[in-house]
């Protein structure tokens, strides 16, 4: 029977060589040998480790085995180029020193740092799988692209792309404003005869169409595609997309433009009476009020990364506004003439202004300095920038387009169109490649290629979701509004701590509670019994303790003079390198 199990062990199959698990009477037949074989045999026993286990990377660094004994191919996470892990970059670590004596803050702040750097790496890797490609319009060799005309692209596209240029003949009601909606699938006229229409653009539905038998100044979609804003003649309208009026504020009157954030829930109004007013759609509540003392305000735009206001002024300044303070954040001088329209690119990096003086300028929103200088011979009369920093420029009824105005000098425009009539409003459709033009004889829907941003954020800009999901956005867009209070020039200073004000806080609870709660406490040796806390005792322990008390000290100490004697190492080489070098004059020497 021994010996049928030695050939047969139980939990053995047949066909497999699979070696026989150890037994005892091994371990006595080894131990009959000597010892010798015993532990040849305790070397080739199979660990007890789970499958799970097996199946990690173990503590030495040892490459991945499976169940089947193979090892992996590509051991480890796969490696993220430097450059996609740059573009992800979010923000950078908090210094230890001002947070290294409040535990509780420092680990709050370890965990926000590794999510920030796990959602940074996970957007580099997904990077590779977005589908689509920017890509701009080329010519053929020695052909100029802003001489190919809209009917040439609109041929050579494809059919879905090629119903995207169109013009809508509304000569009536004219001149129009418009805007789309922040997902560009909704595009709101707004006629200064009265005319409000909202369309659904793409598919050419019209979702509603009315005359408030007053003029209009500006229009403006809300946070959805449900509700917008009319700036009539006299008072502030809003509508719903069935054309039913919801509200009537009286508070802010005489508006002739209007600006919406779409993070703050705010409606930013510039005034024919000088007045810059904030509305919070949520509450249906007036934020603030300011006085700009600049007199009519018909030029104004917003910052995109910021939430700041930019208000053009006739005496050719232009200023940055919050609705937390009653002055300008910055106050520029950009033209010798009064300010015609203003741009910013969605980054907040640079600024586009154009002004009577027949010129137009680029800025740079981080330093405040003008980068380039163009002359234009009519001016231009309003301005919009895409996502992907192509400018539209409209002078009289010509719209031109140009590429890369802040990186070069342009010399010549990427690509240009003739409206029907005097272009009053530009705007470019978000995720499209589409630019809306709104002049005196309607509304013209115009092709130019590169754009519009290719990928879109589903969970913040969906062009293609349902109303289930929309109802879904808004409640968690409304659970995660920003407070008025937090638009700055700098929003990155929010995650950043003010040590200046941390300090003065500190110095004033020690002052109130007579000592430093922060201080570390002396060490008092514990009471022993039985004779073991003489003085002797508590001395050896009290020493004992004083060196790593100042192992801290002693460890910046040596740092810092390891720190100075590589510089000094460093410059007693480079004088010796310049001291080996022979002078102009060293040939005449003997």
């Amino acid at each position: 029977m021994a010996a049928a199990a030695e050939q047969a062990p139980k939990g053995s199959h047949v066909g497999k060589t699979k070696k026989p698990r150890a037994r005892y009477w091994h371990e006595k037949k080894d131990e009959s040998d000597g010892g010798k074989q015993a532990a040849d045999t305790q070397q080739q026993m199979p660990q007890k480790t789970s499958a799970k286990r097996r199946m990690k990377k173990n503590d030495h660094g040892q490459e991945k085995r499976f169940k089947s004994g193979k090892q992996d191919a590509f051991p480890g996470p796969a490696s993220i180029p430097e450059a996609t892990l740059r573009k992800f970059t979010r923000k950078g670590k908090t210094k230890e020193e001002i947070i290294k004596h409040h535990l509780k803050l420092k680990e709050a702040i370890a965990r926000s740092d590794e999510a920030s750097e796990m959602a940074q790496k996970q957007a580099a890797r997904f990077d590779l799988l977005l589908p689509e490609e920017a890509g701009f319009l080329e010519g053929d060799e020695n052909e100029d692209t802003c001489t190919i005309s809209q009917q040439d692209i609109a041929d050579a596209v494809d059919i879905t792309s090629g119903t995207k240029y169109f013009d809508l003949n509304l000569s009536q009601f004219g001149p129009y404003q418009l805007d789309y909606s922040k997902t560009g699938r909704h595009l709101l006229l707004g006629g200064r005869r009265g005319h409000v229409a909202c369309v659904d653009w793409q598919s050419k539905l019209l979702m509603c169409e009315i005359n408030v038998m007053e003029s209009i100044r500006d229009v403006r979609w809300l946070h959805t595609e449900t509700m917008f804003a009319v700036a009539q003649k006299k008072w502030l309208f809003i509508y719903d997309s069935n054309g039913i009026e919801l509200h009537c504020i009286r508070k802010f009157n005489d508006v002739l433009r209007m600006q919406f954030l779409p993070y703050h829930f705010l409606l930013a109004t510039a005034s024919m009476t000088g007045f810059l007013q904030y509305l919070d759609v949520s509450v249906g509540k007036e934020v603030a009020a300011i006085c700009t003392k600049k007199g009519r305000l018909d030029v104004m735009c917003q910052n995109p990364s910021n939430a700041v206001i930019h208000l053009g002024h006739s005496n050719g300044t232009i200023t940055l506004w919050s609705p937390s303070q009653k002055e300008p954040l910055v106050k520029m001088l950009c033209h010798h003439g009064g300010v015609r329209s203003v741009a910013v690119d969605k980054t907040g990096t640079y600024m586009v202004t154009s002004g009577m003086d027949k010129k137009l300028k680029v800025f740079d929103v981080r330093t405040f300095q003008n980068l380039n200088s163009y002359f234009l011979p009519a001016g231009a009369s309003c301005l919009s920038l895409s996502q992907r920093g192509l400018l539209a420029a409209a002078t009289g009824d010509v719209v031109q387009v140009y590429r890369d105005v802040w990186s070069s000098p342009v010399r010549k425009p990427y690509m240009a169109h003739r409206a029907q009539a005097a272009a009053c409003e530009l705007r470019f459709c978000p995720f499209e490649d589409v630019l809306g033009i709104g002049h005196g004889q309607g509304f013209s829907s115009m092709l130019v290629p590169g754009a519009g941003e290719p990928n879109f954020d589903g969970l913040d800009s969906n062009p293609y979701r349902s109303a289930k999901q929309r109802q879904e956005w808004e409640v968690k867009a409304l659970l995660e509004k920003i407070q008025p209070e937090l638009i700055s020039l700098d929003p990155t200073q929010l995650g950043k701590v003010d040590l200046g004000t941390f300090q003065q806080k500190h110095q004033d609870r020690v002052q109130a509670l007579g000592f430093d709660p922060l201080a570390k406490e002396k060490f008092v040796p514990r009471h022993k019994k039985k004779g073991r806390s003489s003085a002797g005792n508590v001395e050896r322990r009290k020493r004992q303790v004083a060196n790593i008390d100042q192992r801290d000290l002693i460890v910046k100490s040596m740092e810092d003079k390891m720190k100075l004697e590589q510089e000094r190492k460093a410059k007693e080489k480079k004088m010796a390198a310049l001291a080996s070098q022979k002078s102009a004059l060293g040939r005449f020497q003997k």
